[in-house]
């Protein structure tokens, strides 16, 4: 079972194939896009995940990219200050903690750095067909010839092919959590050094932070919405789709709305995938593939890092793939559901802050407790969450 196909070049498809090629496996890893992703979100990797990216060689790396953020403002329609804290901020937490908050794209780039060497990438390519049998799995792509393989991952995200191919239809597992996230890179036009802005209005967040040492930032435009239609890869259709909801919004809404016309885009659902299996037959999913909690839980990087590791050592010291999925699930769902849980606890507080009658003026922010002490309270059911599977050595 030593062939492997992996899909998904992201953060899980590429940290597996780290931890498969040191065990001796042989994995093949297809990416749809023609080339390694840019862009997106500021992600974290915090207790347990720390661990993995320590034992691949790159944690040290990770730091020194890290967005090293000193903390955050909210202002008003008019661009007015209304409160500054500096014990945290809204994408990384505590700001005097381990974590590593670090943009998606340049995370993806280190741990592709060391998982090149006897794996294969093949981008501009995708899943079509899946056919397993006693002794394999007969894959069929949109581009290349079929191929047999030992074994199959998915590690394509929220979305995933491999889920669909395999498991059922999206809907059947997607569980929508009533927000939306567009998320872009911008010029660093507000001269930010190391921080994040934001502003506020009932049922919408505007914010930029800067990035890579304030040579450019990413905006984030977010809002509070049923589930919408919409076409995931047309991306013309989801700019006017998020410059509509933002029309006459104050402060630098409209330039960001502006950037957004020329950059690239990650828009999508806050949406948690929950599943009562990770694995069929000779199939898994790892990462947002099989059990995405959602960007308002802070932990799909951490889920998608640790879950790589655990499949790659349960397939290294299992006699056949029976055994190491079994395995796989058993390690990994505790994990998996005390994380998820993160999201609907973070919900409730977002819903119940959206609810103040003073949310437009924002005069309590000034006065709400973002002591270091209250702070780091209520961090302590994400810090417990994070740290609650300890590693194995493999």
């Amino acid at each position: 079972m030593r062939q492997v196909l992996i899909s998904g070049a992201g953060i899980a498809g590429t940290t597996l194939a780290y931890w498969l090629r040191r065990h001796g496996f042989a994995p093949t890893v297809v990416e749809r896009a023609p080339a390694p992703r840019v862009g997106g979100h500021a992600v974290d990797i915090r207790g347990t995940a720390l661990g993995v990216v320590e034992r691949m060689g790159v944690l040290e790396r990770l730091r020194e990219l890290r967005t090293d953020m000193r903390g955050m403002s909210f202002v008003n329609g008019a661009g007015k200050t209304l409160a500054k804290v500096t014990e945290h901020t809204l994408t990384g937490g505590l700001t005097d903690s381990d974590d590593v908050e670090i943009l998606r794209d340049d995370l993806t780039e280190v741990l592709a750095s060391v998982a090149q060497e006897g794996v294969e990438y093949v981008y501009g390519d995708w899943i079509t067909g899946i056919a397993q049998h006693a002794d394999g799995v007969r894959v069929t792509f949109a581009h290349g010839e079929a191929r047999d393989f030992a074994l199959v991952v998915g590690a394509d995200g929220q979305h995933s092919a491999v889920r669909s191919l395999v498991f059922g239809a999206e809907k059947e597992f997607s569980h929508h959590l009533d927000t939306y996230l567009a998320v872009f890179t911008v010029p660093n036009f507000l001269d930010l050094d190391r921080w994040q802005t934001f502003h506020l209005t009932p049922g919408k967040l505007a914010g930029i932070y800067s990035a890579r040492g304030n040579t450019e930032a990413r905006a984030m435009l977010g809002f509070q919405s049923p589930e919408l239609d919409f076409d995931r890869h047309d991306l013309e259709q989801q700019r006017k789709l998020i410059a509509d909801r933002f029309h006459g919004q104050g402060w630098e809404v409209p330039r960001l709305v502006r950037e957004m016309a020329s950059s690239e885009l990650y828009f999508d659902s806050m949406t948690q995938i929950r599943m009562d299996r990770f694995t069929e037959g000779r199939v898994a999913l790892v990462g947002d593939a099989g059990y995405g909690p959602s960007p308002l839980s802070g932990q799909g990087t951490s889920l998608a890092l640790v879950g790589a590791y655990v499949l790659a050592g349960s397939l290294a010291t299992a006699h056949d793939h029976r055994t190491a999925f079994a395995t796989y699930e058993r390690e990994m769902r505790p994990f998996v559901l005390r994380n998820q849980a993160l999201a609907a606890l973070n919900q409730r507080k977002q819903t119940r802050f959206a609810q103040w009658k003073q949310i437009q003026s924002m005069r309590m922010l000034s006065r709400l407790p973002f002591s270091s002490r209250v702070m780091k309270a209520a961090m302590r059911p994400l810090t417990e969450a994070s740290n609650a599977l300890a590693l194995k050595d493999y």
